[in-house]
């Protein structure tokens, strides 16, 4: 009877040793599967945000892929919404905002708005704003004029309706049969607080999702959500790079910086800036509110807090740059200084 217990007390010893093993092990396993995702998780922002934009949807037979995509790929973005598509796919509309996408207004139904008056403008993007407002419970902040056409009319109604108009720094060119190369490519161009242009319904754009994420994390930048107030990519929270890029310290030697017109339409003008005397140069364009820059070429931007003040640098193009502005019926150039680092 004793050999009997004893044999009973070794073995449930033994069970229990093998129990707080196997417990040991699921906490280890546990714990490092949490910081493996912590890890994966973690970003490095310091390079700043860009802003990932897809108009034209929801789209039946693209957007649930696209959404997958982008959350696999750790990215969010700014999906421009037509009002008829949106209305004819609510769900797919909930999924955006369940995803943790941004959903902008791209109006009721893609028309040329400059050649519409007030009323049927004012139409297209309320109509908009109802219905997304109907599918997710928020309405839109931010619109994006098809086309990219705009003018005082258009202008006019967006501020009635508290929304922001957001244009676009880099053209993916996808709408014009880009290959995925291509659109990989134009989106490796992004520099912080710059927005590129993609849509939603092409299988180019879908596949090269994943090499956009891989271009951003090697260059330490991040998509961002876009400002409601200066109509560039911040971090999502609204806040800046979580570990800002420095200035160079001002170096040696002197620069001088010439402003020149380029073309010019009713909404926007063209100015180019040549720089002498240095190509080691910093340029600071200082606008005047209500204006904003919306594309850049030949040089390598960066922002203030206030979107207002565009710190230039060389990036191997030469010493000309040039910008667009929205003037916003403010036709004055900005001011610019140079000085060498």
């Amino acid at each position: 009877m004793i050999d009997r217990n004893r044999r009973s007390a070794l073995i449930a010893a033994l069970l229990g040793a093998i129990l707080a093993v196997c417990l040991a092990v699921t906490a280890v396993t546990a714990t490092s599967a949490v910081a493996a995702g912590r890890s994966r998780a973690a970003a490095d922002c310091s390079a700043g945000y860009v802003g990932l934009t897809y108009d034209d949807g929801p789209n039946a037979g693209n957007t649930a892929n696209l959404l997958n995509a982008l959350a696999s790929n750790g990215l969010r973005a700014t999906m421009f919404n037509t009002g008829q598509n949106a209305q004819n796919n609510q769900a797919l509309v909930r999924a955006q905002r369940d995803a943790g996408m941004w959903i902008g207004n791209h109006s009721w139904s893609h028309p040329h708005l400059t050649q519409l008056g007030s009323a049927q403008i004012q139409s297209e993007l309320q109509r908009t704003q109802q219905v997304i407002q109907q599918a997710t419970g928020a309405a839109p902040r931010l619109f994006r004029p098809p086309y990219g056409e705009t003018n005082a009319t258009l202008k006019s109604v967006e501020q009635q309706l508290g929304l922001t108009e957001v244009l676009w720094d880099v053209d993916s060119q996808d709408w014009n049969g880009a290959s995925t190369a291509a659109i990989v490519q134009a989106a490796g161009r992004l520099q912080n607080g710059q927005v590129i242009l993609m849509h939603d319904q092409y299988a180019t754009t879908l596949a090269a999702v994943p090499q956009i994420a891989a271009n951003l994390r090697s260059r330490n930048l991040c998509a961002g959500m876009i400002s409601t107030a200066t109509g560039r990519a911040v971090a999502p929270d609204g806040g800046g790079p979580t570990s800002p890029p420095s200035s160079p310290p001002p170096g040696g030697g002197s620069c001088t910086a010439t402003i020149a017109q380029g073309q010019q339409w009713s909404d926007r003008f063209n100015l180019s800036v040549t720089v002498s005397g240095s190509n080691a140069w910093i340029v600071t364009v200082t606008l005047s509110p209500p204006q904003k820059v919306i594309a850049t070429w030949n040089g390598t931007p960066s922002w203030d807090s206030s979107g207002n003040v565009m710190t230039m640098r060389p990036n191997g193009s030469g010493n000309t740059f040039g910008f667009t502005i929205q003037h916003n019926g403010k036709w004055t150039w900005p001011s610019v200084s140079c000085r060498t680092g």
